[in-house]
């Protein structure tokens, strides 16, 4: 199980690593009126400030102080959700590297005065960099995978870290190219 770890990498090997479990949490929210957008169902920007509460939850605990937001991948809103609605968004730590880490986030909503199950309603994958009291970043322990699920999560997270450092690399080679070209934006 540990051999997910990242290791020699992470440069985090004389901190013990944190069992996915540590971290995991969920928070729960009913929807109200105040919560709407025109349409009259709760507005996105909602579920996301959910979602990174959540996420810096997890983030903050595994890293064992503050953590901030790196990035947001993936957002996805796969159904709407309505007043009433108890929504319940869940996060976990799927991957760290030596400063960062990714936290995979659920988002279930349930009628309030029913007893059908949870449908999930959104997901998101963030990115989390754990910083000291200067703002400066600091080393997090490696997040120890338990289940199938959370080592299939782990390599998922190494494959959107690895198409995020491209992504980026791309877009920096193409604004020097355009800057050595004379081109101003």
């Amino acid at each position: 199980m540990t051999d997910l770890a990242p290791a020699a990498d992470s440069g985090s090997t004389d901190i013990p690593g944190k069992p996915t479990s540590a971290s995991r949490t969920t928070l729960s929210h009913i929807m109200t009126h105040n919560d709407t957008n025109l349409l009259g169902t709760v507005h996105g920007g909602v579920i996301m400030k959910l979602v990174d509460d959540a996420a810096g939850a997890v983030a903050g605990r595994h890293s064992g102080g503050p953590a901030v937001t790196a990035s947001m991948d993936e957002m996805a809103f796969l159904e709407p959700v309505r007043v009433g609605d108890l929504v319940h968004v869940k996060a976990q730590v799927n991957w760290t590297g030596r400063t960062s880490m990714e936290v995979g986030v659920r988002v279930l909503a349930e009628r309030w005065n029913e007893s059908a199950p949870a449908t999930q309603v959104g997901s998101a994958y963030l990115v989390f960099a754990a910083v000291d009291a200067d703002g400066k970043p600091r080393r997090v322990p490696p997040v120890l995978p338990e289940t199938e699920r959370d080592k299939r999560r782990y390599q998922e997270a190494q494959i959107r870290r690895t198409h995020r450092l491209a992504r980026r690399r791309a877009i920096m080679d193409l604004r020097e190219k355009r800057a050595a070209e004379g081109i101003e934006d």
